[in-house]
Formats: structure tokens, sequence, C-alpha cells
């Protein structure tokens, strides 16, 4: 019987492997459901990697296996392996297969980078600009509308910012993000609101300009494939289309501290009805919470009733803070 070449044993080698290896690439589940303009772009790189590591796997396991059969140890055979020093072609071979693979996935990670908008962080007139004009909240403005309205603004300069479509655009909702250990605070300077959820409207071109409190933060939405850092003093920015209606979580991906793993929340996609209907309950509850603060006068209050809501926190009981007061 003719030998099978060993040539012709490589080729339909490297069409299974290849086969295979784009199936899996493009038909796993390891990733959530997209739920963001940018998101398919930042799959489409992580499918091409993942076909790219499963071929690897096959062909270097695969080897192995087949040298594990073929020159194994034969019972009875006492003689010494053929003394191979070298093989430069194999040599080049495999060094310039890796090479060839880390040049065209840096190039194509540019490339979605700058679809994203990631060498466009401050490209555009930031909506954050006229912030500082836009008192950020009805209890701001009877403070301190002055100082509101003449604070210099500081645009984000790092993070993803307006993608070639979007350049030169301002963003249809910018609301500004707070990482303090441990939770997330949203507020939206165009209605006042503040809220421990992320909620925006579906299709809409939405600009989080990040900040943080205490210590470096990450924000970090899996259905939108995004990410950016918090950090102390230094504004960054994260600009993206929701482009599913729904519920998704919110996940600080940088170890901030004991209870890290707590800090999460979460950001609601709505319909652009939905959306208009939270905006209006929210301002008119934080309207009448407001005009609830302004109607009670701290003098009318006895010291216990002042302490009161701030007995909870402090750890003191209702009876014993009034027996406190009683005995000063």
């Amino acid at each position: 019987m003719q030998q099978v070449p060993v040539s012709l044993w490589t080729l339909v080698a490297g069409i299974v492997v290849t086969a295979i290896s784009i199936w899996l690439g493009h038909n796993h589940t390891l990733m959530p459901v997209q739920a963001s303009l940018q998101a398919p772009l930042v799959d489409g790189f992580f499918n091409v990697m993942f076909t790219i590591a499963i071929a690897l796997f096959l062909v270097v396991e695969g080897t192995i296996i087949v040298f594990l059969v073929k020159f194994r140890r034969r019972r009875g055979d006492d003689t010494d392996g053929l003394p191979i020093e070298g093989n430069v072609p194999l040599e080049i071979f495999w060094t310039a297969i890796p090479t060839v693979i880390v040049l065209g996935l840096g190039i194509y990670s540019v490339d979605v980078f700058n679809r994203m908008g990631g060498f466009e962080p401050a490209g555009h007139p930031h909506s954050a600009a006229h912030v500082a004009h836009i008192p950020g909240s009805a209890l701001a403005a009877t403070l301190s509308d002055t100082e509101a309205t003449t604070a210099p603004a500081i645009a984000p300069t790092i993070g993803i910012g307006a993608s070639p479509q979007t350049l030169n655009k301002p963003a249809d909702l910018v609301v500004d993000v707070k990482g303090i250990q441990y939770a997330w605070l949203f507020s939206y300077p165009d209605s006042g609101i503040t809220s421990g959820e992320l909620h925006i409207p579906v299709g809409a071109d939405v600009q989080l300009n990040l900040s943080a409190q205490d210590v470096i933060h990450s924000f970090w939405v899996p259905n939108f494939r995004l990410k950016q850092d918090a950090l102390p003093g230094i504004p960054t920015e994260l600009r993206f289309v929701a482009t599913k209606p729904g519920t998704y979580p919110v996940v600080c991906a940088e170890l901030c501290g004991g209870y890290h793993g707590s800090m999460r929340t979460q950001v609601i996609v709505h319909t652009p009805e939905e959306y208009d209907s939270w905006r209006t309950e929210n301002q008119i509850a934080q309207q009448q919470n407001l005009n609830q603060v302004v109607a009670i006068n701290p003098a009318d209050l006895s010291t216990s009733e002042f302490l009161a809501p701030h007995t909870h926190d402090m750890g003191i009981s209702a009876a014993t803070l009034e027996s406190l007061v009683i005995g000063h």
C-alpha cells in the first residue's frame, strides 16, 4: 500500500484545524448580550483572537499527542533517539508566524479603538463645557447659583470620546458619574436629578463624565463592552450609544478597598417615552423633597429632634440621645 505523503496529511490537518477554529471562534457563548453600538466592534476583535487561540491550541496540543503516540518508546527498544540539534527553517517559521499575528492584531485593535472613539476623547465640543452654566440641582441653585454658573469646567481628555461618525457633535445626554467607596453616583446636569442608578434612553448618544472622590475606580458595563477608569482629580470620559432596552449590571473593575466586590449598580436603558416619564417623575419628587427641606426651620426644633435623623448613623438609640440631651 502506498504511503500517504506527510505534506498531504499536513494539508488535511490544516483544513480541519481552520474549519474548527473559525466555527468555534464565531459560535461561542462566552460574551453577554450585546447592548451598545460599540459592542459588535469589541466582539469582532475578540472572535478573531479567540479563533487564533483555538487554532494554536489545536496545532500545539495535536502535535504533542501525535508525537506521543508515534514516537513512544517500544518494548525492548533501549536505543537512543536521533541526535537532532536544530532546524533553521522551522525556527524561522515559528518566529515569523507569531510576529505576523501580533502585528495584525495590533493594527486591528488600533482600528477598533479609533472607531469606538478612543483617539478623540476631547476632539469635539464637549457638552460638559456648558455644564458649569447649568446648576447641578435646585438646591445648589438656591444656595450658590452664582458660583455654579461661573466655575470653570474641566473637559475630560482621557477615555472613550466621540466616534468618527459623531466627531464635533455634542452628546444627546451628559451624565456626571462619581465613584466613591463603595457606590456610583449619577448626576444629570440638564435636569438636576441625582440617582444611584444610570438611566438612559435607547439610541441616544450618551456621554459620561467620570470622576472619583477617593481612590481609583473603574466603570464597567459588560453588555456594552466598555470600561473606563474613574480617577481622583483627573476627569475621564466614556461615550456610547445603547441599542437594546433592558437592565444591565454596572461593576467596579478596579480593586478599590475591602468592599470592592459590593460596588455594583445597574444601567437601565429605557425607550424614549419611558425615559421622559422617569425624568419627569424624578424631577417632581426631588422638587418635593427640596420643598420639605426648605420648609423645616432648624431653629424651631429641639436638640433631640434636630439630631434624631443622625442617631442611627451614630449608633445611638433615641432614648440614649434624649438622656444625653437632658443631662446637659
